[in-house]
């Protein structure tokens, strides 16, 4: 039996005098004779190596190498260090182990620095401390490692990402035509706001010249203008907008002269193709865009097109005058920027320039679009009335004083369908603009709406794709598309362009109503009514609310619902509330507000062929009818497609 005052340890059993190597073998348990075989001597040196710290002295040095290998590794790049340099250290580090474990090996540190471990007495060497000290090492260099390791995963993962959007980028440019541009906002170097116009001109209207080569795709101002100051990349932006090619630059207008900078680069690695510099006096501006379109088409002829020449479409006042000019493009500018306030600036200006030279037809094409948005959206019934008057008289003189400018088709076009509902008109105003200038893609939109109205939405489905290839972020004609897709009952493609529009335009007016239109053809009450209220406009949340109320359980709700659309809205939304009626199984209602829409010259009533709820009555006598009154064809001269469609979504 131990007494309790035993000591738990080995006692230590060297003495003074003994020799190391049987000091040793007494703390290892072994006699000073010992046993001379191999395992004897294996034990022997496995804990030497532990009592002289060599393993431990190891892990430190074998960390701290590969720490500093990372280290190396991920910084050096930064500095444009080479990387020869990395090599030679993970050499530096290979070759210094066998010399440190040797240093650990044959000497101790001791309070009075490195002595040969031999020269140690036992009761002198701190080994043991060393060894704990050696611990806290590798704890803290470990633990380095763990942060740097944590790091390097996440930079792994970021660029496993990005390396995956790098090939998502490539893989969308690998599918895009050869023969494409987007002409990008050139920068307004001046800095001057007031001179934002003039280089968004000139921008433009290099797009409107290049549009006109045959095999050329050219990117509309829409969706080229919104990559303004773009910190992306050129291949970022040749795959979101499908081109192959960028043209961008710099305008500057100053004490009289004009200088412009364009580069044609190669959007996949963003190689400059063709550049140049114009300095030239401010009256020679016609002379500058002619030359600075020749160079440019000359650059891509060689590389993207076979020799054609451009057709002469130009927004240019027959006189020459840059004044009036100038006043065009402001007044385009404001345009654009599509506010009551800025409308109205627009037309001081294209009044301005037509001042200037009476015979600018592209100025009262202006002038007749200005109009006819400004009745539409911000007049009452008797200001719409002269407003449409106005842009009517408008639109005609710029056709009568260039009938062969697509733009002032276009006008003519779009007033005949705003202001009079004929859509015969506006059809054959469209169709000669595409004559005119094939590549316009506003040509393409509004034949395409046009066919739809007509009863034909699988033909205006074709000519609005057609047209989103040269403005593929225009939100507003994915909403266009998912609505004659809808009328197909192609659903799901449908839904799919409408979260295309509200991906564009998150806060837009009405493309929430039209995703709850899909919800409700598809019979998702509980969808349907989420979706209604997230639509962003007020108005328009009303009529989606009332809708989706329409297929609930709750007759109440959606009897209540109506009834407040009708009381905030009875009005403005007539064509709205007979859709809703239509929705409730209540033809004679649907009528009824019908009439009133045709009689107050709802918009709304264009979407009649292509509207899924009222075509489920299309059968009805009055159905007809209506159309005689409204100047649409009837439904059996309807397209056979919207008929079999509507039948089909009314049994849902």
């Amino acid at each position: 039996m131990v007494s309790a005052s035993a000591p738990r340890h080995r006692p230590r059993t060297c003495i003074a005098g003994a020799g190391r190597r049987d000091c040793f073998r007494l703390e290892a348990g072994l006699s000073p004779a010992g046993r001379d075989g191999a395992v004897t001597r294996l034990r022997a040196f496995w804990y030497e190596l532990k009592r002289r710290n060599v393993l431990r002295a190891g892990v430190l040095y074998a960390a701290a190498a590969w720490l500093l290998v990372q280290i190396a590794t991920q910084v050096f790049p930064f500095f444009h260090i080479p990387e020869w340099i990395v090599r030679w250290i993970v050499v530096a580090c290979v070759i210094g182990a066998p010399f440190w474990l040797a240093l650990a090996w044959f000497y101790e540190l001791t309070p009075e620095g490195l002595k040969r471990e031999t020269e140690v007495a036992p009761h002198q060497s701190i080994a043991r401390s060393t060894s704990r000290r050696l611990d806290y090492a590798i704890i803290a260099v470990l633990a380095v490692i763990v942060v740097v390791l944590a790091a390097n995963t996440l930079v792994w993962r970021k660029g496993a990402g990005l390396q995956h959007e790098d090939a998502g980028i490539a893989a969308a440019l690998a599918g895009v035509p050869e023969r494409s541009l987007a002409v990008l906002p050139l920068l307004n170097e001046g800095g001057d706001k007031a001179e934002q116009y003039f280089s968004d001109g000139i921008s433009e209207d290099l797009i409107t010249a290049l549009s006109q080569f045959e095999g050329l795709k050219v990117i509309g101002r829409n969706s080229a203008f919104q990559f303004r100051d773009s910190q992306s990349s050129p291949a970022e932006i040749g795959a979101r907008l499908g081109v192959a090619h960028l043209l961008e630059g710099s305008v500057k207008r100053d004490s009289g002269e004009v200088r412009i900078r364009v580069e044609l680069i190669k959007a996949i690695d963003g190689s400059t193709l063709w550049s140049q510099r114009y300095v030239r006096p401010y009256h020679d501006l016609f002379k500058l865009q002619d030359d600075i379109t020749a160079a440019v088409a000359q650059a891509l002829k060689t590389r993207l097109l076979e020799g054609n020449h451009p057709a002469p479409q130009n927004d240019r006042p027959p006189g020459g005058s840059i004044a009036a000019y100038q006043a065009y493009q402001q007044g385009e500018f404001f345009l654009h920027r599509n506010t009551e306030p800025d409308l109205r600036k627009a037309l001081e200006q294209y009044t301005a320039a037509i001042g200037i030279d009476p015979r600018y037809a592209a100025a009262w094409s202006g002038k007749a679009f200005a109009l006819a948005v400004m009745a539409q959206a911000y007049s009452d019934l008797d200001g719409a009335k002269r407003a449409y008057a106005e842009a009517m008289a408008a639109a005609n003189t710029a056709v009568t004083l260039a009938p062969d400018l697509a733009a002032a088709h276009l006008a003519r076009g779009y007033v005949l369908l705003a202001a009079d509902l004929d859509w015969v008109g506006a059809q054959a105003e469209y169709q000669r603009a595409m004559q005119l200038a094939r590549n316009d893609i506003y040509a393409q939109f509004g034949l395409g709406q046009m066919y739809a109205i007509l009863g034909q939405p699988e033909r205006a489905a074709g000519l609005t794709r057609q047209a989103l290839l040269g403005d593929p972020l225009h939100a507003d004609w994915y909403n266009s598309l998912s609505q004659y897709l809808t009328a197909l009952g192609r659903l799901d493609e449908a839904e799919q362009a409408a979260r295309k529009a509200i991906e564009f335009q998150p806060m837009a007016d009405y493309f929430h109503t039209q995703l709850t239109v899909i919800a409700i053809q598809h019979g998702d009450a509980k969808s349907a009514l989420a979706t209604a209220r997230r639509e962003p406009s007020a108005t328009w949340r009303e009529v989606a609310i009332a809708m989706a109320r329409q297929i609930g359980d709750d007759r109440v709700a959606a009897d209540a619902s109506l009834q407040s659309l009708i009381g905030k809205l009875g009005g403005m939304a007539a064509y709205q509330i007979a859709e809703v009626y239509a929705l409730r199984g209540d033809p004679d209602n649907a009528f009824k507000w019908l009439d009133s829409a045709l009689d107050n010259r709802d918009p709304g009533i264009r979407q009649l062929l292509y509207d899924p709820f009222l075509l489920r009555y299309q059968d009805d006598p009055r159905f007809s009818a209506f159309c005689r009154k409204a100047g649409l064809p009837v439904p059996a001269a309807a397209s056979a497609d919207t008929a079999t469609a509507a039948s089909a979504n009314s049994r849902h």
